[in-house]
């Protein structure tokens, strides 16, 4: 016989069917992230990896070539300039379009001339000024980032955080693989196809990717302004531009350290991800210390291994929509730090090319789970539209801190144990984060947040 709750009492929210969980990808909120994915990955090589190659090819020397991974710079300090496009609008284009949506196209737009200019400059002639390109690019790139971040997760609505999240990742993989192999395939083409001496190849394959750009531009203009944006037009109107930009700044910060458990949070935040962050530092050295070529490994990471990640990234969108927001991160940061295992009996077996295939899939698969859960954490954490891209620049840059200096010690520890005992140790690296999630679990510290 059925119960009928007595009135008052609370009644769990049915778990959404297997059909809710898939339909949620094609809503038309969900596929304008996942097109803004698109578009926010595609910079990020032109101005890294795919610029190193053809820096190679120009004959610049190793030195100079090394010092350009300081060219990454925009991306781990943007939150510097996060409370500028928190508290400012853009002339013309925000009185048009929205707050989000003008900054948005003014990033693209400089986003398209760095680029271009990034492809007439000459790695052997003034790699100096190939230096100036690719921060105008990075720097372009990082501010998109900073709008597209705060625009998700103003736009969509709790039950689609998750599935946006995995929509962007995915095609954020994809826009990187644009600009990697795609952009590497079209300089090769314009020089044995049309007969482009090499430097005009290279531009033209520049041209090419400014041009993709536009795909961003597109879906900027076919987009809807987040409701939120209202309230924040409301203050703007009140206050001047200097004022905005100074309680932008400051309130960032204050309304975020008053929460209960802000500390256990932070660091939460900086952990969450140290067990990849701690194994992925040494992998390649790994796989080629056990005698497997560099062919082999790239042939893995770009096909089977980009599947296990676009893949993880779907899954983790599920798992988050499906269950609460504590569980998916338990199960997140429990599956990523298993995965480790796979790599310490890796170790064991020597060079077995379906067992790396296995644990490279194990890792990326996992890894993507939980980096869609993290961030779907991430942005449930940012409620204020009146400091959204600041505060989520902000957590972006604590989780790059573990990811970027917790980790530089991984060579000692792995000369100091081996790799079967270095691979354990980074499974259990991700206790520390565990614990700190039981802690904020036991506080209450998700009972204000969205459920998933």
């Amino acid at each position: 016989m059925a119960v009928t709750p007595e009135p008052g009492a609370s009644v769990a929210p049915p778990r959404p069917s297997l059909a809710d969980t898939l339909a949620v990808y094609l809503k038309r909120r969900v596929l304008i992230v996942l097109f803004l994915g698109f578009s926010s990955g595609l910079p990020l090589a032109l101005s890294g990896s795919t610029l190193l190659v053809w820096m190679t090819e120009a004959g610049v020397n190793l030195g100079t070539i090394g010092l350009f991974a300081l060219v990454g710079t925009p991306y781990t300090i943007k939150f510097l300039w996060a409370p500028l496009i928190d508290a400012l609008d853009v002339p013309l284009l925000s009185r048009r379009f929205g707050r989000r949506r003008g900054w948005l196209l003014l990033s693209q737009f400089l986003l398209i001339a760095a680029i271009v200019f990034l492809g007439l400059c000459d790695p052997s002639v003034s790699p100096v000024l190939v230096a100036v390109g690719a921060l105008l690019v990075a720097t372009a790139s990082a501010t998109q980032d900073i709008v597209i971040d705060a625009f998700r997760v103003e736009i969509l609505d709790e039950s689609e955080q998750a599935a946006g999240m995995a929509s962007y990742v995915a095609a954020y993989r994809i826009g990187m693989l644009v600009s990697t192999a795609g952009a590497l395939f079209l300089v090769s083409g314009f020089e044995s196809v049309f007969g482009y001496t090499r430097h005009a190849a290279w531009s033209a394959g520049y041209a090419v990717m400014a041009l993709l750009v536009v795909v961003g531009i597109a879906t900027t203009l076919v987009a809807d302004e987040p409701e939120k944006s209202a309230s924040a037009d409301a203050v703007h109107a009140r206050e001047n531009n200097l004022q905005r930009v100074v309680e932008a700044a400051i309130g960032a910060f204050s309304e975020f350290l008053t929460r209960d458990l802000a500390f256990v949070v932070l660091a939460f935040v900086v952990l969450f991800k140290f067990t990849d962050a701690l194994s992925g530092a040494m992998t390649a050295p790994f796989v080629i210390d056990l005698g497997f070529s560099r062919n082999e490994y790239a042939a893995i990471i770009k096909g089977v291994g980009l599947a296990a990640t676009l893949t993880g990234g779907f899954a983790g969108g599920f798992v988050a929509r499906a269950f609460s927001l504590p569980a998916s991160l338990w199960l997140g940061g429990v599956l990523q730090g298993l995965a480790n295992l796979a790599f310490s009996w890796q170790a064991v077996v020597g060079h077995d090319t379906a067992w790396l295939t296995f644990a490279i899939v194990a890792e990326n698969f996992t890894s993507a789970i939980g980096t869609v859960i993290f961030v779907a954490y991430l942005s449930a954490l940012c409620r204020n539209p009146l400091h959204t891209a600041t505060q989520y620049a902000l957590l972006t840059a604590l989780a790059a801190f573990g990811r970027t200096y917790l980790s530089s010690g991984a060579g000692f520890i792995a000369a100091a144990t081996g790799w079967p005992w270095f691979f354990a140790i980074c499974a259990v690296s991700g206790t520390p984060a565990l614990l700190l999630l039981a802690w904020l679990q036991y506080g209450g510290h998700f009972d204000g947040l969205p459920a998933r």
